[in-house]
């Protein structure tokens, strides 16, 4: 394949993929078309399914930049293909865009200069490729997205580099005819139609029928759901996708226009009363304040402001790169709410377009819902396994029932009819409903306690989860924090603690002027709202703030001030400091702070500051709040007191939140229009170092009982935060995730510096004595330990990884080999960034850990749709990212959730393996009988799968889930020892005892070749055996369905299901015990009483519609007797042999090492005898290498005396690049 023919697109990007060129052949067209019309319509059904095999059945190879269709394949572990056309697009009809300052031109999403654009470039060499060959473009769509061909680069690219389509989210309600199509090409329900019409041809109408109204109720349910689900989502962004905005044109014209008609590049008017942003723009005028919720889940007011002025800025920013995330502060994303506007008058608030359409936040979270990735799951791939098991069983029969009908020269007909209907018999069409109706319940009982799921095929996924992430502020703990107290510098020395802050002594403090001045609160409609540690700490010193309103600001020049003062009370009382300046303070309440300008928090930078100018005062003051290391670093050295570190990690081992505040004066020359375009960097240096704020952040009353349950479930718990790292690992003390004897080695990674390589220093957070080095010396023991001597070294020497996002960062990019290590044991992750966090989701994935992400939805968007399991706390719209969604803030959901998904899980296994018995034992029943050339009869196939089969699997799954969280985990595939012992064994016990009642019964002495007039009942001719002889003479010759063979395989195949059906039905440990479910219950007594009601005691009017023959009552007695003994050896093989010694031999011992080894956190309790001698067996003795890769990382670190690094100790990267990744251990003396 020539490297040409292959290019990739979305390079880097999640949805990145590799893209071939195709032409149409026609010799390849007719040669398919022929096969379509040879194979009845089959061929043609085949490559709908797989587009690859289409386009490669009637294409030939061709470059890309002159193909008709493209194939596409996603790049990620799915493979998954996808098939395009080329379409042409004329440049005359469909102009690039209006003519527009290319000053006011931002790229489309792109990290360009603000002050040119090289889109323009695309421009001119694409007019120039189009006036030399033809006035039209290629490109093709997929996703929602269109591609274009760019001949700079010789591929094909966003849209966005090139040309701007219609400003719009279109979400198109496909229609019922179109949806009805797609939904009956279905693979299942092709199979389906097959069958029904191979039972019509065999005069099986009955059965076809019922299967033909299940289909249609099914593909109705299945059609009104997805409608729905489309509806939905076509509503949600419908609501505010066309309105009218207002735009600047040249020489400042606003004109209205439509905002489907908005190109990046346009100038925006943002409307005083706020509206719905229909695309992301950046400020350039003015400030906004925005209601982000629909896209982070907080409804926090966020303060945007505008994008700084890159002419006016000095040391040459103007090379600055505008990118939507860096600038996000001054960005207003498609689909948020703009409450207010401040603006300066005659200056209206504008905006630049800079994404338009499906480009935008809001675009791109609805094409990840449109489109999701597809799950992966064992389950799903080894059903499909199991299926072709099945399909290769029906070929053996196939085969037999072809050879057995020659020899016994049957007409070929009926061959071909009976020789195909053991290919529906072994394949239950029934499957697909079935294995759906358990997650159908489950989602059900979810609701109820009410967490909300919008991807139900995650409901089992959950059943595997052995690792949760937690976010920790709104999640672990409470939403809100408490102000403890503050402790204020005063000449480069801390002063005591101080609780009150709302004093008169410190009215007019500096800091108190800081705490009142640097937050980004805001009035709506007369509330105070913004970020809820702003309030807090505002609240806290009792201050009030207070806004200009629109008539104000319309009289001045300029933006008012927002202002803050302090209340009455505080000063009446206050006397002046000095007689020069009793003017001063004449009047009580003069005291005034304007807030000049504001720099915005930002996550990046870990600060906010503001300008603000007390009321009279000649100079301005810079005041700046935020992370403690990032606020010292930017004050002068002899500002910040010696012991400032000690004191700093005292407050947050003691899990505080805190926050350093610093003060500078401005000089007198910067004026209020200087300010308004003066860069941050110029304001946030040289300040003064005030003193701390100590906040506290309660645990949630939940929080330590929920970890407790999940480790003893030995469920891996992690913390995935933005906070301080010491805070956090407070907070995992605090909660029980990291226990009191446990080590914390922290991570700190530098990147590579001058010239010098990455590393890692490692260091032992807990300075206690007994975590000296003679417990690391212990620690390289420890396996030695385990074999002979006790387990509970195992507990003594626990410990767990803390690392910042920084750190994590540099790990992932220069110690490759580290990271799966990190993973095994790491607990803490602070200071991490919303990307960083689905890193480390992935970076669990990898290692084969199950992984479910707790947030509030905030900036865990990502991770949450990453995660096998990701359950927002937040009910607000991002929370369409996460699969599950919790009514109740709380974290208690994720315990529910387990054990709701091991319960469906549980559900899907017996299911399945109950399927597959009905199959097999029908399937044996039909191969017995076709020996004799007899079948069963129509009525005696519709009361098996009727009455029998679908009650019984609508009902077993209703069990609900087991109360509590269990150590053990269900199997995640089909495919393991335990689940195939199980199957295979009913097998072999239900065709050993159909068998015996097959060959039996011909070994009685009133045994003859059933014909209409045998009477081996021996009874007087009565009525019933007057009709049943009419009956039979009449009707039922030819197919020859009535025998002593036919009844005796009916009865006893009956009871055989419900038998199977029981020994399926278990409770513990993950389901309420199958008595519980009265439904099951019910249904299973009424179909046994019925069964043994028809078999002991015949009703003429029930035997002559199944067909069934009269046979001695002493044959009815053994028919009964091999059933019980059936039942006893099934239920003991499955509920005492499988469960009492495979279980727990077997699978508990595969489980056992896994805990041991793979978890953090094993039980206490589980430290018993029994797990000491099977883990020392397990280390001894077993090869068996684990399947995940986790447990064997774990087995090989327990014999590395290297592992855990040694306190002080220094890992480097080597030099070498062809080595990068690999690193070596250096002790720093």
């Amino acid at each position: 394949m020539d490297k040409e023919e292959r290019k990739t697109i979305n390079q880097g990007q999640e949805d990145e993929m590799e893209i071939y060129g195709y032409n149409l052949s026609r010799w390849k067209l007719a040669i398919v078309s022929l096969g379509v019309i040879c194979s009845g319509g089959f061929l043609l059904l085949l490559l709908y399914w797989m587009p690859e095999w289409r386009v490669k059945a009637t294409c030939i190879r061709a470059a890309i930049k002159d193909c008709e269709v493209v194939l596409l394949r996603t790049t990620d572990e799915f493979r998954v293909w996808f098939c395009a056309k080329i379409r042409l697009l004329s440049l005359e009809t469909h102009p690039f865009s209006s003519p527009k300052s290319i000053a006011n031109k931002v790229s489309n999403g792109h990290a360009v200069h603000l002050t040119e654009n090289p889109a323009e470039e695309n421009r001119h060499e694409l007019s120039k490729y189009s006036q030399t060959q033809s006035q039209e473009i290629r490109y093709f769509t997929h996703h929602s997205v269109k591609y274009f061909w760019n001949d700079t680069i010789h591929n094909f690219d966003f849209l966005k580099k090139l040309l701007y389509g219609v400003n719009e989210i279109t979400v198109k309600v496909p229609s019922v005819f179109k949806l009805l199509i797609k939904e009956v090409l279905n693979p299942f329900y092709i199979f389906q139609l097959f069958s029904v019409i191979l039972w019509c041809t065999d005069e099986y109408y009955y059965y076809a029928l019922a299967i033909v109204i299940m289909s249609i109720v099914s593909i109705v349910s299945s059609l009104y759901s997805i409608r729905k689900q489309y509806v939905m989502l076509h509503d949600m962004v419908a609501a505010h996708s066309t309105v009218r905005v207002s735009v600047c044109r040249v020489n400042e014209e606003i004109e209205e226009i439509f905002s489907t008609d908005l190109v990046p590049g346009d100038v925006m008017v943002i409307p005083l009363n706020g509206t719905i942003m229909p695309c992301d723009a950046v400020l350039i005028n003015g400030t906004c304040i925005v209601n982000e919720s629909m896209l982070t889940g907080e409804s926090v007011p966020v303060t945007k402001t505008n994008l700084p002025n890159p002419s006016v800025d000095i040391k040459g920013m103007g090379d600055e790169l505008y990118n939507p995330e860096t600038h996000k502060r001054h960005t207003l994303f498609c689909g948020t709410t703009v409450i207010q506007t401040r603006f300066y008058t005659g200056e209206l608030v504008k905006a630049v377009v800079v994404r338009t359409g499906f480009s935008t936040s809001k675009g791109q979270l609805v094409r990840s819902i449109l489109y999701p990735k597809p799950t992966d799951f064992k389950l799903y791939r080894d059903a499909y396994l199991f299926l072709l098991c099945l399909v290769a069983v029906a070929g053996i029969g196939f085969i037999y029932t072809i050879i057995n009908s020659i020899l016994n020269e049957v007409e070929v007909g009926v061959i071909i009819i009976e020789s195909l209907d053991i290919i529906t018999i072994t394949v239950p069409p029934a499957l697909p409903a079935a294995m759906t109706a358990g997650i159908v319940y489950a989602q059900r009982r979810l609701k109820k306690i009410g967490i909300f799921c919008i991807s139900p095929q995650r409901i089992n996924i959950c059943g595997q989860l052995n690792l949760v992430c937690f976010d920790k502020t709104g999640t672990l703990t409470e939403d809100g924090l408490d102000l403890w107290g503050i402790q204020r510098v005063e000449n480069a020395r801390f002063l005591l603690p101080e609780e009150n802050v709302c004093n008169e002594m410190l009215v007019k403090s500096q800091f108190v002027a800081c705490m009142a001045t640097c937050h980004s609160l805001t009035k709506i409609e007369g509330v105070l709202s913004g970020d809820p540690l702003d309030l807090k700490m505002f609240e806290a010193i009792g201050w009030i703030l207070e806004e200009a309103t629109e008539e104000e600001t319309a009289l001045h020049n300029r933006i008012m001030p927002t202002v803050v003062r302090p209340p009455k009370q505080l000063l009446p009382e206050s006397t002046p400091a000095g007689n020069q300046e009793m003017e001063l303070f004449e009047l009580p309440a003069i005291y005034e702070i304007g807030i000049v300008r504001q720099f915005p928090f930002s996550s990046a930078l870990q600060r906010m500051s503001v300008v603000a100018r007390v009321l009279g005062d000649k100079k301005m003051d810079a005041y700046m709040k935020g992370a403690p290391e990032v606020i010292a670093s930017l004050c002068k050295p002899e500002t910040v007191p010696v012991d400032f570190e000690k004191v700093l990690e005292d407050f947050t081992k003691q899990g505080f939140r805190v926050i350093a505040l610093a003060h500078r004066k401005l000089e007198s020359k910067l004026t209020w229009h200087k300010v308004q375009n003066i860069s941050r960097d110029t304001i946030e240096n040289n300040m003064d170092f005030m003193g701390l704020i100590i906040m506290q952040n309660k645990l949630k009353q939940e929080t330590p009982a929920v970890l407790e349950d999940l480790h003893k479930a030995n469920i891996r718990t992690v913390m995935v935060t933005g906070d301080n790292m010491l805070t956090a690992v407070s907070v995992a003390r605090d909660c029980g995730m990291i226990l009191p004897q446990d080590k914390v080695i922290i991570a700190e990674a530098l990147p590579p510096k001058d010239g010098k390589v990455a590393k890692i220093n490692w260091h032992y957070a807990d300075s206690l004595t007994q975590c000296s080095d003679s417990s690391a010396i212990n620690s390289e023991a420890i396996p030695i330990k385990l074999v002979h001597d006790s387990l509970e070294d195992l507990q003594v020497t626990r410990y767990h990884f803390a690392m910042n996002g920084k750190s994590f960062s540099v790990i992932l990019e220069h110690f490759q080999d580290l990271v799966p290590k990190l993973m095994l044991h790491g607990t803490v992750f602070a200071r991490m960034a919303p990307d960083q966090k689905t890193q480390l989701v992935e970076a669990l994935q990898n290692v084969d850990y199950f992984v479910g992400m707790c947030g509030d939805g905030a900036n865990d968007c990502g991770a949450l749709k990453r995660a096998h399991g990701g359950i927002s706390l937040s009910e607000l719209e991002a929370s369409v990212a996460s699969p599950f969604t919790s009514k109740t803030p709380s974290i208690s959901c994720v315990p529910n959730l387990i054990r709701e998904g091991r319960a469906a899980l549980i559900t899907s296994f017996c299911v399945f393996k109950f399927m597959a018995l009905y199959s097999i034992i029908q399937y044996f029943s039909v191969t017995l009988l076709y020996s004799i050339l007899s079948n069963l009869g129509d009525f005696q196939f519709l009361f098996i799968d009727l009455a029998i089969i679908l009650v019984v699997v609508f009902t077993m799954s209703l069990n609900p889930a087991w109360k509590e969280l269990v150590a053990q985990r269900p199997p995640s595939g089909l495919i393991s020892g335990a689940l195939l012992f199980s199957v295979l064994s009913q097998i072999i016990i239900c065709i050993g005892f159909q068998s015996l009642g097959f060959f039996w019964v011909k070994q009685q002495p009133w045994y003859e070749v059933w014909h209409p007039h045998s009477d081996a009942c021996n009874t007087t001719r009565s009525l019933y055996w007057n009709s049943s002889h009419l009956y039979n003479e009449t009707e039922l010759d030819e197919h020859n369905i009535q025998n002593y063979e036919n009844t005796t395989v009916f009865f006893i195949s009956s009871f055989q299901y419900l038998i199977v059906a029981i020994a399926f039905s278990k409770g513990k440990p993950f389901r309420q015990p199958c008595y519980k479910n009265y439904f099951f219950v019910v249904s299973v007594i009424i179909l046994y009483v019925f069964i043994l009601f028809i078999m002991l005691h015949p009703v003429a009017s029930i035997d002559q519609v199944l067909q069934i023959v009269c046979v001695p009552y002493q044959w009815r007695v053994t028919m009964l007797i091999i059933v019980l003994v059936n039942a006893f050896v099934s239920i003991m093989v499955e509920n005492f042999f499988l469960d009492m010694v495979l279980w727990k031999v077997v699978f508990n011992r595969e489980k056992q090492g896994e805990y041991r080894f793979g978890a953090t956190q094993p039980p206490q309790a589980s430290v018993d005898p029994w797990g000491k001698c099977c883990l020392s067996w397990a280390l001894g003795c077993r090869k068996k290498i684990p399947k995940a890769k986790y447990m064997y990382l774990a087995q090989e670190l327990l014999v590395d005396p290297e592992w855990p690094p040694k306190p002080q100790t220094t890992t480097e990267a080597k030099a070498l690049v062809k080595e990068n990744g690999s690193c070596q251990i250096i002790t720093i003396t």
